[in-house]
């Protein structure tokens, strides 16, 4: 009971923010060690759910700090978030990047994902759901910080790489999470989760080749910036643009310094709060606005070092050796069509091997959904070491939901998450 006149303590979490969270230092002179060289392991500090009503009973769960590299070049070291469910296969590992979409640390799936992280990064709580159709076919889930400790929302090389080196720490992980060093491996990723996992399927031939990957599977992939940013601009998800511009400044101090000096002084403070939210208050605070106007010159991305981070961040520099799953609405209006489905065919062009999907129906948060029963036969199909198809294919669909074979996959999905979010032990039924 509360004495009148005084309002009731909120109940704080016990949780530390990246930022104040010792676990996310590095050591020193862990700049000298191999990419992927795990530098610290934990058992993750809360409980994993979308919320606090809705924790994920799974059988263990583990976050480790591992040695990555930068768009630069620099060392730096990020943390991902491993899941083992119950009854798992420890030769299966799926790695799925969330479309974390926030310039904003405290946005990071390893915080977020937790249920004292309250409601931010509320996207990424609900993309639990879609890793629980991996975690009930007993794959072990992998869920990196791909962005890195400086949040580079956006920016190709850095989620590539940070993406492949947290697979080159769980493999290096037996000792602690079980998951075998030859285990087959997969990725999947929507939207900004597809543009890490695109940007890593690009990079693994020369990055990481002993990385031994069966496929991808990419939905709603953002693989032209320029083409996002427009497209978005005065709409609902315009809050996409800031954190954007606002990522790979951080990764950029030459971008840094020229978007600082181009901003409005009524405006720099509102524009730079989108460093600090995630991706919900990105869309409340700037939705519907002309984003340009916060720009003394509303041609900003026409300048030369825009021009430049811009198309260094563009996919489709490199060529992805591993087999490609592809799915996007062709009304996307978020992350347009058209330059996907040029990706797709400067891939092919080149040798890769793809499955494209164009949903005639769907739009772009629809698809995420309607899109998942595909994707998980695709990858089933990997996973059980079914070859892909050679050379490239495409169809249209009216709606993936509907796609033969995908209808009682989604059904099952529905049915498997309900029973996960009511506190179901997560993973396949036990024969023993």
């Amino acid at each position: 009971m509360v004495a009148p006149g005084f309002a009731a303590p909120r109940r704080r979490s016990n949780l530390l923010q990246p930022q104040s969270d010792p676990f996310y230092s590095p050591p020193s002179g862990f700049e000298k060690l191999s990419p992927g060289t795990i530098l610290r392991t934990r058992p993750i500090p809360g409980k994993l759910g979308i919320l606090a009503l809705f924790p994920q009973n799974v059988a263990n769960a583990w976050q480790i700090l591992y040695r990555t590299t930068d768009a630069l070049g620099n060392a730096e070291a990020t943390v991902t978030t491993i899941i083992e469910p119950h009854n798992p296969d420890p030769t299966k590992l799926l790695s799925y990047q969330v479309a974390e979409d926030s310039a904003s640390q405290v946005c990071a799936p390893s915080y977020v994902l937790q249920t004292g992280s309250s409601v931010r990064g509320i996207v990424t709580k609900v993309e639990i759901l879609l890793m629980d159709a991996a975690l009930e076919r007993g794959w072990y889930v992998n869920i990196p910080d791909y962005e890195g400790p400086m949040s580079s929302f956006t920016c190709g090389l850095q989620s590539g790489q940070a993406t492949l080196d947290s697979i080159r720490a769980v493999l290096a992980s037996t000792d602690i999470t079980n998951v075998q060093a030859g285990a087959r491996v997969a990725l999947w990723g929507y939207s900004g989760g597809a543009l890490a996992s695109g940007w890593a399927a690009e990079l693994q031939p020369t990055y990481a080749p002993e990385l031994k990957i069966v496929g991808a599977a990419l939905g709603g992939t953002p693989s032209d910036l320029n083409a996002t940013i427009n497209a978005v601009n005065k709409g609902p998800f315009v809050g996409l643009v800031p954190a954007g511009i606002l990522g790979l400044s951080q990764q950029y101090p030459e971008l840094n310094e020229f978007v600082q000096s181009q901003l409005l002084p009524k405006k720099k403070a509102a524009f730079n709060k989108a460093s600090s939210q995630c991706l919900a208050q990105d869309a409340l605070q700037f939705a519907f606005q002309d984003i340009f106007k916060y720009f003394s010159n509303p041609n900003i991305l026409n300048e030369p070092i825009a021009v430049k981070v811009l198309n260094e961040n563009k996919m489709g520099k490199y060529v992805p050796k591993i087999p490609l799953f592809m799915y996007h609405a062709i009304h996307d209006e978020v992350v347009p069509f058209a330059p996907a489905q040029a990706l797709v065919k400067k891939y092919c062009a080149k040798g890769s091997n793809i499955e494209f999907v164009k949903d005639e129906l769907s739009e772009h948060v629809i698809l995420a959904v309607t899109g998942a029963a595909d994707a998980m036969l695709w990858l089933t199909d990997r996973m059980n070491g079914k070859p892909a198809k050679k050379g490239c294919s495409e169809r249209t669909v009216l709606t993936s939901a509907l796609d033969p074979g995908a209808l009682p996959v989604f059904g099952k999905l529905i049915f498997d998450d309900l029973a996960d979010l009511l506190g179901k032990p997560i993973g396949p039924v036990s024969i023993a």
